[in-house]
Order: structure tokens, then sequence, then C-alpha cells
């Protein structure tokens, strides 16, 4: 019996959940800016507590890697690793894209067409990336400006369904008939379960020592207009 435990912060969510087997059997979360650093740990405390699980009896600890903010991903990768090397146990990485496309498929278990998470990135651009219902990658993830001719070739072919906090903005400019969109939140751990189980079972553990979250982009520093005319 597998027993994860499940971590993601790749945007304003903090959101852990414990499974076993790949069923979730407790979930927590919350949205708000800047609220992983002081509410992870104590997430993940209460999720052990509400499954009568303690720290030791875990398998393995699952993170989702990215893409996304660079802050989350940093501290939800960082909590990982310290649990890993604490309790000497392996770490599973999952990407946040499959992450979301394998929630909806868990949602929405008869559709048929295309799935295109999409994490807010700036202005119109955001991460993403196109699956099919059999979770095969079918564009590779990028950052990716978004306009009215945007998948076109998808979407005359056949619905594609858009999620995520950076599908919300791109209503206006996608407006093909076969675009789909779908608000329900699908940055949540309890949606890593099946794959996080996956990756256990055939052993595709990440080197704890090395493992990096997948930025997608480099970090930029950005500076206040005050501090601009400061020089």
């Amino acid at each position: 019996m597998a027993k994860i435990l499940q971590i993601e912060t790749a945007t304003a969510i903090c959101s852990v959940a414990l499974s076993v087997n790949g069923e979730t059997i407790s979930f927590k979360e919350e949205k708000g800016q800047n609220l992983h650093a002081a509410n992870l740990t104590l997430f993940i405390d209460e999720v052990l507590k509400t499954a009568g699980l303690s720290y030791p009896e875990l398998d393995a600890i699952a993170v989702s890697k990215g893409p996304g903010s660079y802050t989350g991903l940093r501290i939800g990768v960082s909590t990982a690793k310290g649990l890993c090397y604490a309790l000497d146990k392996p770490l599973i990485a999952i990407e946040t894209l499959e992450m979301m496309a394998a929630g909806y498929l868990v949602e929405n278990p008869d559709y048929s067409g295309l799935i295109c998470p999409m994490i807010d990135a700036r202005r119109m651009e955001v991460y993403t990336s196109i699956f099919d219902r059999s979770l095969n990658v079918i564009t590779p993830t990028e950052a990716k400006i978004i306009d009215e001719t945007s998948f076109a070739d998808y979407l005359t072919q056949q619905t594609v369904t858009f999620l995520g906090d950076g599908a919300a903005k791109c209503a206006e400019v996608l407006t093909h008939q076969n675009v789909k969109f779908d608000e329900a939140n699908f940055n949540a751990a309890k949606y890593m379960s099946r794959l996080a189980n996956e990756a256990f079972s055939n052993s595709k553990f990440e080197d704890v020592a090395y493992f990096e979250p997948f930025y997608l982009k480099d970090f930029v520093v950005t500076q206040s207009k005050k501090q601009q005319a400061q020089g």
C-alpha cells in the first residue's frame, strides 16, 4: 500500500493531499497570495492527522514540479526535499500541467476532446500544453502568447477544453465554436494521486540532492517605479 504525501504550490493555491494506492484519502487547500510559506507545513500536519498517519509511515513525497510561480514552486519543492531527507523517503515529481489535465479527466471521465491546461504567466502569456484523453502530450510545455489564431489547427478538428488560471484571461480572444472553458480548480494536490502512484510503482524517483523545479523561464526581478526613479 503506497502512502504518498502530495504537495501542489505552483499557483496561488496551496494544496496538500494524502493518497493510498492512488486514491486520495485526505485533502486540504486554500487560495490566496503569499500563503505558501506560512501554511504549507500546517496543511501537511493537518492532512496526516486527519488520515491518522505519522510521517514515518509515508512511503514517498510527491510534488508538483511546475511550470508555475517561481516562489510557490521553490517553497513546495524545498519542503518536499526537506521531508525526503528527514524521513529517508523517495521524491516524486509530477508535471503541473499534466496533473491539471488528469484532474479534468477525473471529473469528466466521458470527455473525448483535447485538454489544454493554462497557468497564468503575464499579460497574454501562459504556460501551457495540450493533452488527449489518455494524457498523451500533443504539444510540449511552452510559454505561449495567446491571440485569436492560437490553437487554430486543433480547434478546426475537435473540441479543446481550456482550464486553469491562465485560461480565463484568454476567453475574449479564443472564440472558436470548438472552444470550451472549465473554471473549476484543477491545481489541486488530490489530482496528483493516480500519477504519483504510477510513478511510485515504476520507481520513477528524483535525485533529491539535485532536483530543481521546472521553472520554464528564468526568474526576473522587477523594480517598482519608485526604485527605477531612484536609479
